[in-house]
């Protein structure tokens, strides 16, 4: 049975839709249109009570038996476990996963999505103190992101969910104004992901249309 993808294209949305095409499970798409505030319609607001996209419905989830789950790094380890895939079991490897999810879902998405914020704000004076605020601390997340990747191929050593939830928000680096020269590291591993076909289907489907 197909798991319902609830999203939209957004760095959140792909995370997803990636995740889903690289652990080859069978998805259909349910658009949340959210520059038309359908993610606070009531029937949303059942799997998602934060109003938030990405969120799924999974027919076949614990016993058998339907399950939603709503917020992108809980959707991750969610399919992670369902599939045993891009997830280790156990030990310092499964530790390193969660620390870069957790790491990706505290900053490095949140902080580049405020400069994006800010700079559609037409207030100048207003546009310049956040956008100087939020770029300056999405700077040094990758720069933090360019050092791990120095010492290892992938953000948890083996690739993992956590380097799809990072990917999202790397993939619209240029819309953030971060240029990956000043990041040799970080362009290496996103160069990686990109050239994997599964990646590139998650990122390519189209979010905005009903599917499955």
């Amino acid at each position: 049975m197909s798991i319902e993808l609830h999203a939209w294209d957004t760095p959140n949305g792909r995370k997803i839709s990636v995740a889903l095409e690289e652990m080859g499970l069978p998805y259909s798409i349910h658009p949340i249109d959210i520059s038309n505030g359908k993610q606070f319609d009531p029937a949303f607001l059942k799997i998602s009570p934060n109003n938030r996209i990405p969120a799924i419905v999974d027919p076949d989830g614990p016993g058998g038996k339907p399950v939603s789950v709503f917020e992108s790094g809980a959707i991750l380890l969610y399919l992670a476990e369902k599939t045993g895939k891009f997830l280790p079991a156990s030990g310092a490897g499964r530790i390193a996963v969660w620390e870069w999810l957790m790491w990706q879902m505290g900053g490095f998405g949140p902080m580049p999505g405020q400069v994006h914020h800010f700079l559609m704000v037409k207030d100048e004076a207003a546009k310049a103190y956040g956008y100087d605020r939020y770029h300056k601390e999405t700077l040094r997340l990758y720069g933090v992101a360019d050092r791990r990747l120095a010492s290892v191929e992938f953000f948890a050593g083996e690739i993992s969910v956590a380097d799809f939830a990072i990917l999202g928000w790397a993939w619209r680096h240029e819309r953030h104004n971060v240029e990956f020269k000043d990041f040799p590291h970080v362009k290496r591993w996103y160069e990686t992901m990109m050239a994997r076909p599964a990646v590139k289907r998650g990122l390519t489907v189209d979010l905005k249309a009903p599917r499955g």
